[in-house]
């Protein structure tokens, strides 16, 4: 009885330590799947430096269980609906039991980082999202080399952008046209400054083009400053006939010659001459107008028109060549050229009203150089027909033999060939001579 008894008391102890057991088991499971069940959802925030940025901690088939907001040091923003952090920034936007939206006005570097939501199960469930603030350049700013270059000068621009995050890309433009550059970047703490270079060799057509500097950055669009350039050029010289505004320059009739310059500085100093003579003293010039009254073949020459400034000088020509009074052609050589000091000043389009002239003379020129190569070619054959003349004849002639020598005097055929000097005995002696 007594060891029945004992076996039955340790039967009915054994059970009720199972018991807990399995109820702690039960519940795990029921906390696990639970958490499962609870899909917490949220994205990562980029914003500029003094926006919003807004937070939002989601939560999928929820069940009531309590949100929370955290800032990077764990302190917590937002419980439910209630701010125990003192920070008036963060403002409540929504909150429901399946998300909290949060606001953060005015944000700033320091506030960026990771910010994490938590749901309240056991074990609570979290996770983050990460705040990055960018930061835009606060100063564009376009230093040049020389504020007034002159014309095939090579001048130095640099460009910087001050403390962005993060570093911004410089592109540089002069006026429509993109150009190339070089840039450095140095960093400060979390700030980035950029500086580029733009070296650029400058013409006279590059006088008041603007050049750019343009930042890409993802926190600014359009962002830009330009500066304008300033080139000085030496004159652009043009001589125009006033009259006869068309046809010949014929003797008795008055030639009026106009000067125009352009440069900068604006040419100063112009003046008329005549490169081949003197002057004639019946020419009047009036500042930049040459006029002659009464035309004759004495003046007949090239006459420049000269206009200097600050950088240089420069010229353009007007040939001069006077006709009869009954003479209807045009003339071969006659009208306007402009010769640059340099083959950089040569403009195409200043030199359209002396082609007409300048045509003419070249095809003088041409018809010149055929009649000399025709010339020198006749000649060449001539030399050639002689020499080989005198060859030909020097090699036609007549060949003695000394065979017959002794058969002379012969009275007859047999006489002759036994007397004749070598016979068939000495036919090896016999000699051949070459007159």
């Amino acid at each position: 009885m007594a060891g029945g008894s004992h076996s039955g008391s340790a039967a009915g102890g054994g059970a009720p330590g199972l018991l807990p057991l399995l109820l702690l088991l039960l519940c795990a499971a029921a906390i696990i799947h639970r958490g499962d069940g609870q899909n917490l959802v949220t994205e990562d925030v980029t914003v500029v430096e003094g926006d919003v940025a807004t937070i939002s901690c989601r939560v999928k088939n929820s069940d009531d269980s309590v949100i929370q907001l955290l800032n990077p040091n764990r302190q917590t923003i937002y419980f439910r609906d209630f701010r125990p952090l003192k920070d008036s920034r963060f403002q409540l936007v929504n909150f429901s039991n399946s998300e909290l939206r949060v606001s953060l006005t005015n944000v700033s570097i320091s506030d960026e980082g990771r910010y994490f939501c938590q749901l309240y199960t056991d074990p609570p469930q979290e996770i983050y999202t990460t705040i990055t603030v960018l930061v835009p350049p606060r100063n564009l700013v376009i230093d040049i080399q020389k504020e007034t270059a002159v014309e095939g000068e090579e001048i130095e621009l640099n460009c910087t952008a001050m403390a962005s995050r993060p570093a911004t890309t410089i592109r540089w433009f002069k006026g429509n046209k993109e150009l190339t550059g070089k840039s450095e970047v140095e960093q400060w703490s979390d700030m980035y400054t950029v500086t580029s270079q733009l070296v650029l060799k400058v013409g006279r057509e590059d006088d008041g083009v603007p050049v750019i500097c343009l930042v890409d950055h993802p926190a600014v669009k359009d962002l830009q400053t330009q500066r304008y350039l300033e080139v000085m050029y030496k004159p652009q010289v043009r001589v125009s006939q006033n009259y006869p505004v068309q046809g010949l320059t014929r003797e008795g009739e008055p030639l009026e010659l106009t000067c125009a310059a352009i440069g900068k500085p604006q040419p100063t100093d112009m003046r008329w001459l005549r490169v081949d003579d003197e002057m004639p003293q019946h020419v009047v010039v009036s500042g930049s107008n040459l006029l002659i009254s009464n035309l004759n073949k004495t003046d007949n020459g090239t006459y420049r028109c000269e206009a200097s400034n600050a950088v240089g000088k420069s010229h353009a020509d007007y040939m001069l060549f006077v006709y009869d009074t009954t003479a209807t052609t045009e003339p071969a050589v006659h009208g306007f050229t402009q010769l640059p000091n340099s083959a950089e000043e040569l403009d195409y389009g200043d030199l359209s009203d002396s082609r007409a002239g300048e045509e003419g003379a070249i095809r003088s020129v041409d018809h010149a150089v055929v009649g000399g190569v025709v010339a020198v070619v006749v000649f060449a054959m001539l030399c050639l027909l002689i020499i080989l003349g005198r060859y030909f004849a020097r090699h036609k002639g007549t060949y003695f033999t000394h065979e017959a020598k002794g058969a002379d005097d012969a009275a007859d055929a047999d006489t002759a060939i036994i007397n004749a000097e070598g016979g068939q005995n000495n036919s090896e002696e016999k000699k051949e001579y070459f007159i």
